[in-house]
């Protein structure tokens, strides 16, 4: 078995020294460019491997991040990681990826295993959590860095990165009043205890004050963040009597706003006439459907970068603040609102 190629090997093939190998591998700025290059050269055709258990030994850094997701099937999530890549890439980070599948239980051993991992830092998007937060907490103080992102924990010490739920969940829905005139809207919700839940329910809230609709509690239906959740909560309007049917319906996202169309078309209804009905995320099927659907397009891709940038940063200069930052969205006006745009 061959034995592992080191500094030593390298400057012994070029006559230098094995610090100005390690200062030209690690881009110091005092190795000139003709010399860096040389080096460079070398080490790849005798295949040399960086030791990063030593490395990390003198930096107390593992060069390492851990990203916590609450599913895989959501296709928000896997453009969301794409940005996280793209950043982490550049800044010579590798990434683990978990799934919680939208499980508290599963989301901390997931956190507990990267700890143990020694990573530097963690992306939380929390799943379907407690109101106890202590556990996020813990982290917090004893480490390694943390940044929400999506569905964040705020204001317990820890960066966010998310998109503005409230007002574009009250911009979606003054469409349905404004240009279409409906003031029977109901909303499938998602969970009150995860942000974009009570952001995103808010904001429908806020469009129907603003306007001076009443509030119908028998339209605001417990859904959930996924289709099957969508469809049994689009029963249960579809159960009522057709004179107590609202006009259209706001949905927590898109995956809960195809369930619902997928309930309505099984009911022999059709949309946009029997119900308007729209989303939030944007997902890669939107466009596509028989009715394609309005929503809110979020920025995923971009979430993604800004989360990675913020906890990179964070790691790296401890007097970096924690903050809240909020990535903007625009509205996807199709046709299931009733509009004849595609």
């Amino acid at each position: 078995m061959s034995s592992e190629v080191t500094l030593k090997n390298i400057a012994e093939a070029l006559g230098v020294s094995a610090m100005t190998v390690s200062r030209a591998l690690n881009n110091r700025s005092n190795v000139d460019e003709g010399t860096r290059k040389r080096v460079l050269e070398k080490a790849e055709s005798m295949g040399y491997t960086p030791n990063l258990v030593a490395k990390s030994l003198v930096s107390r850094k593992t060069y390492t991040i851990g990203v916590v997701i609450p599913e895989i099937t959501h296709a928000f999530f896997p453009e969301v990681v794409r940005g996280i890549e793209e950043v982490t890439y550049k800044s010579d980070y590798q990434l683990f990826l978990t799934n919680a599948d939208e499980q508290f239980d599963r989301e901390k051993k997931a956190i507990q295993t990267l700890r143990s991992k020694r990573v530097d830092g963690i992306l939380i998007s929390s799943s379907l959590t407690v109101e106890d937060y202590s556990f996020y907490k813990n982290i917090i103080q004893s480490g390694p860095e943390i940044v929400f992102f999506d569905r964040c924990i705020e204001n317990i010490g820890a960066s966010c990165v998310s998109v503005n739920d409230r007002s574009s969940s009250k911009q979606i829905t003054e469409h349905l009043i404004k240009e279409h005139g409906h003031t029977k809207i109901a909303y499938l919700s998602g969970p009150q205890n995860v942000t974009i839940g009570y952001k995103r329910f808010q904001g429908y809230l806020d469009a129907l004050r603003t306007h001076n609709i009443p509030i119908e509690d028998k339209w605001i239906i417990q859904a959930g963040f996924q289709e099957r959740k969508g469809y049994k909560a689009m029963k249960k309007i579809l159960a009522m009597n057709p004179d107590e049917y609202p006009e259209s319906i706001v949905c927590v996202n898109d995956p809960c706003a195809i369930g619902a169309i997928h309930a309505i078309k099984d009911a022999g209804l059709s949309i946009p006439d029997d119900f308007a009905i729209v989303g939030f995320t944007d997902d890669v099927r939107a466009p596509l459907l028989e009715t394609p659907l309005t929503t809110v397009h979020q920025p995923a891709y971009e979430v993604g970068k800004r989360a990675a940038q913020k906890l990179i940063q964070t790691i790296e200069n401890e007097d970096e603040p924690a903050e809240n930052i909020e990535v903007l969205t625009t509205l996807k006006i199709r046709s299931s609102c009733g509009c004849n745009k595609s």
